[in-house]
């Protein structure tokens, strides 16, 4: 039986936000775009904020540990992927695939180390960490798009994350090369 608290609770939560934060990026009123930004800060804030109670109370369940990255992960493609919509060009979509790329293979590795026994040698790192940031930071920009020039900082940070996605990526394989190359 799923054990429900909390922390579970607020991601369930995400994983409900995501259609209807789709459905208010497409409604075409004005305030929509900042109420879809608004939407993404709600779902990286519940994101942080579940983590930190399960492990202050000690509430972390199966069920919230397998959850909570797929949610993070649908939550961030979904953003990628409206960006992409909204922009339509070849210089936001290269950096938006790429990130979604990356997540894959990752994703993938870590199943893969687990498989093998050895999922904490590709731990969370702290380029992880930054990459997550930035890229965070850079789609609230590009969701709300209140002016010309956040977006044109938006773009610089989604290159900025970009550039973090293949350096965290690297650092990963090379964490697992050991067990991915075989002698």
């Amino acid at each position: 039986m799923i054990q429900l608290n909390i922390p579970t609770w607020l991601t369930c939560f995400r994983v409900v936000l995501i259609p209807f934060f789709v459905l208010v990026f497409y409604l075409p009123l004005t305030w929509a775009p900042m109420v879809c930004a608004i939407i993404f800060v709600f779902a990286a804030i519940t994101d942080w904020f579940d983590g930190f109670l399960a492990r202050r109370w000690k509430q972390t369940t199966r069920f919230g540990s397998f959850l909570d990255p797929v949610a993070d992960k649908v939550m961030v493609a979904m953003a990628l992927i409206l960006v992409v919509d909204y922009y339509h060009i070849w210089w936001v979509t290269l950096p938006a695939s790429t990130m979604i790329a990356r997540e894959i293979i990752i994703s993938s590795l870590r199943e893969w180390m687990a498989e093998v026994g050895k999922r904490s040698s590709v731990a969370v790192s702290w380029i992880g960490k930054m990459k997550t940031m930035v890229q965070m930071v850079s789609l609230i920009g590009l969701l709300w798009r209140p002016e010309r020039a956040v977006e044109y900082v938006a773009f610089g940070l989604l290159y900025i994350a970009a550039v973090l996605t293949f350096w965290s990526m690297f650092q990963y394989l090379k964490m697992a090369r050991h067990y991915l190359i075989e002698p």
